[in-house]
């Protein structure tokens, strides 16, 4: 039976509150927090944190013994500074409770704190209350606002969803640009058969120890302007840089399995340590099962996502590796063709690691946030190009689609460009080398899918490449990033990518000659190209009443063309098309 909410807390509360000194040479600050044992004895401490060159250290803590074995160090404010905007919307809801007299305590909770005390910018703003239910306050709030003649904005509740570990009513409405969310404090209980609690509003203590992380369980008391550490550790956590559950990990988890993914978020977000029984608890076979059984695959999709879209993505997918639970969210479909070897997790956060590191080295300024984005997918599941499995159909279906569909429950157009990108690579490594050296004779055989026996064999690297970069658009640098990963072709540097030994430098210096040769092709932005003839046009000169395959196959040859003849006026290609149906018309 999973440990009630009530008896953990009881347990918590007995741990020593522990005074520790420390030997540094130090500057006294004094930070304001309240911290509170019990909801009726609540009191203000002034904590004393001694500064070693840039960073805080608490004197008056319980001690972290992984923080401390790290030294790892993180600057804390010393008090939380508003924004002009946060000062409006919070003197927007305390006035909403004088004006109906209400004894509400107001609190932000959660991250919007975390990040205030780490001097980062946040305006994801959630607001617990102690004694009514989100949708009731605002619509109090609505109400005062009428009253004074302002309108409240984008109201809206978010029922619970206990099946899929959301477990609280959320409502939101729109306060100065910024969306609030607003929801009772809870306290739930687990009865022995049931993994889904039963929930009462709780007190804020309570709240906290429901919480993911310490650092996540700060509450910011609006109707106070005092930080409160219930927990007790949440401040020191954030110190030392430390991903700690308030309550013992495996509970934690199993309340709701998402919280794994989360603290692996965070932890590579700022960079934080994991404690070593999280780990543990993450890595357990029951906490594996719940995750896959329990949470929404969108929910699992969205972390995924912040995951690559932040600031270190390869630093979260080696905890997931680490953990083994590399393929409870990556699930892949049954039967796929050729089959994938276990290890395989390791080839992929192996060139997820390669790739960021070159973007780095690139430089930002190549690829915007979604080319990046889709970069690192491409590069995650570039050991899985090949695989497909059968649909109901019988039909082949490329294993990365399930994976972004299915799996992740991603948008399609992810899907179709992180395939297409793959697709690419075989053109993409065909024409490299062919591009370094500026020659057209070094082009090798690959399947184009087209005729080019209309191209002049000295135009043919540009007609090539133009028609590979209007396949792919936008992402072609991506393509050709994930291509210099498997340059040269001849020799197999799989091995190589899992030890990281990665020849960055090498891989980038290929990068940025290729791009140049494409770039001195005038191929940037092909895909913009008009073409200098249309369908009717054609039509004309073929001497045809109504369209169809054989139009679309001269609107391909016309394309390639105007890549042969970058120059070209629509009279030299119609003169060229006349001539060119001519001769086949003898010939035939």
């Amino acid at each position: 039976m999973l440990l009630s909410l009530n008896n953990a807390i009881k347990f918590k509360a007995k741990a020593p509150f522990l005074l520790r000194s420390l030997s540094f040479a130090t500057t006294k600050i004094n930070l304001v927090f309240r911290n509170v044992s019990t909801p009726s004895k609540a009191a203000n401490l002034t904590l004393t944190l001694t500064r070693r060159a840039t960073a805080f250290t608490p004197s008056l803590f319980p001690c972290c013994g992984a923080a401390m074995a790290t030294g790892s160090c993180f600057q804390v404010k010393e008090h939380i500074e508003l924004t002009e905007i946060e000062k409006k919307i919070f003197d927007r809801l305390l006035n909403t409770l004088r004006h109906f007299n209400l004894q509400t305590q107001l609190r932000v909770a959660g991250g919007w704190v975390r990040d205030k005390l780490l001097g980062k910018e946040c305006y994801d703003i959630d607001i617990a209350l102690d004694n009514m239910l989100g949708s009731e306050f605002v619509d109090k709030v609505q109400e005062y606002l009428s009253s004074t003649g302002e309108v409240a904005q984008g109201l809206t509740v978010i029922p619970s969803n206990p099946e899929q570990s959301k477990h609280l009513e959320t409502a939101r409405m729109r306060l100065f640009g910024l969306w609030i969310d607003f929801v009772n404090l809870r306290c739930e209980d687990y009865s022995e058969n049931s993994r889904i609690p039963t929930m009462k509003f709780g007190t804020a203590e309570e709240d906290a120890y429901r919480r993911d992380l310490t650092i996540n369980s700060l509450f910011y008391n609006i109707n106070t302007n005092l930080v409160e550490d219930f927990t007790k550790r949440g401040i020191e956590d954030l110190k030392f840089g430390s991903i700690v559950t308030p309550l013992p990990p495996k509970a934690t988890f199993l309340d709701d399995p998402l919280r794994v993914l989360r603290a692996i978020r965070f932890g590579a977000r700022f960079d934080f340590t994991l404690d070593e029984e999280l780990k543990k608890a993450a890595a357990c076979d029951d906490v594996k099962t719940a995750l896959a059984a329990k949470i929404s695959r969108e929910r699992i999709g969205t972390e995924i996502d912040l995951i690559i879209s932040g600031n270190q993505p390869v630093k979260a997918i080696d905890h997931i590796c680490d953990l083994t639970l590399f393929w409870v969210v990556f699930d892949l479909p049954p039967k796929i063709e050729p089959a994938v070897s276990e290890e395989c997790y390791r080839l992929s956060a192996a060139y997820l690691d390669a790739t960021w590191k070159i973007i780095q080295l690139i430089g930002s300024s190549s690829f915007d946030g979604e080319q990046r984005r889709l970069c690192l997918y491409s590069a995650l599941f570039l050991p899985l190009c090949s695989a497909t499995y059968k649909d109901q159909k019988a039909k082949k279906i490329p294993a990365v689609n399930y994976i972004f569909r299915d799996s992740l429950k991603r948008k399609a157009s992810d899907a179709e460009t992180v395939i297409n990108i793959h697709k690419s690579l075989e053109k993409f490594l065909s024409l490299i080398p062919s591009l370094l050296l500026n020659e057209d004779n070094q082009l090798t055989e690959v399947d184009w899918g087209k005729e080019f026996v209309d191209v002049p064999v000295t135009s043919k690297l540009r007609v090539l490449t133009g028609l590979l970069l209007k396949e792919i658009k936008h992402f072609w640098r991506v393509a050709l990033l994930i291509s210099t990963l498997l340059y040269p072709t001849d020799i197999d540097c799989t091995q190589d990518i899992i030890d990281k030994n990665f020849q960055l430098d090498k891989r980038k210096d290929l990068f940025v000659s290729v791009e140049s040769a494409i770039v001195k092709l005038g191929l940037n932005k092909v895909w913009d190209l008009k073409p200098l003839v249309n369908g009717k046009d054609i039509m004309n000169v073929l001497q045809l009443k109504v369209g169809g395959p054989l139009v679309r196959e001269w609107q391909q040859k016309v394309v390639m063309w105007q890549l042969a003849h970058s120059s070209g006026t629509a009279e030299e290609c119609l003169d060229w098309m006349r001539e060119t149906h001519s001769k086949r018309l003898k010939m035939e």
